[in-house]
């Protein structure tokens, strides 16, 4: 991604991975939702999965798509909880290089408007690794569109002020020049 005007949209090449022993692409209605509006907002869906949730076949595909140049943001959806089956928090923390605390911060303020202090169960995290943007949502789809709408709509666009996730892409990597 090269450097943009930050007075014109810019599109982001995302991937979705939905987390889940269960989902079908049938029946996978929050990554339907991220789908939907992520394209819906002018970004491009680069990929999309669905990976039992298991921590070596999660940590697999995040790397698949964090060493693809053309996929720059992966958002997951799922595993964020508190059962024994979500990992996926633990899988995140295995491949990134930062993480990004705030976005799981404002989530569960966000969250915490609506269903108040069951937000504590959602495990909602972020990081950055080689130059791509992960975030991990919880698995449905009132969480998805909560963090899609409050969060990454304005986070995920150039022209969003005072800052914004996309002007820093270029600059993500620059420890490794």
């Amino acid at each position: 991604m090269g450097h943009a005007n930050k007075d014109e949209f810019l599109a982001v090449n995302i991937a979705v991975l939905t987390v889940s022993d269960s989902r079908t692409f049938d029946d996978d209605r929050s990554g339907d939702t991220l789908v939907a509006r992520l394209e819906g907002d002018g970004h491009n869906l680069a990929d999309r999965a669905i990976i039992k949730d298991d921590v070596p076949s999660i940590v697999a595909q995040l790397k698949k798509w964090i060493d693809d140049a053309g996929i720059e943001v992966v958002i997951s959806t799922g595993g964020t909880g508190l059962t024994g089956r979500d990992v996926t928090p633990e899988a995140f923390a295995e491949v990134w290089e930062k993480e990004i605390p705030g976005f799981g911060e404002v989530f569960r303020w966000i969250s915490y408007q609506k269903i108040k202090t069951s937000t504590i169960q959602s495990r909602a995290c972020a990081g950055v690794a080689n130059g791509t943007y992960l975030f991990a949502l919880p698995g449905s789809p009132g969480a998805c569109k909560d963090a899609w709408d409050d969060i990454l709509h304005d986070q995920l666009d150039i022209r969003f002020r005072p800052c914004n996730f996309v002007e820093m892409m270029p600059r993500l990597t620059e420890h490794l020049d």
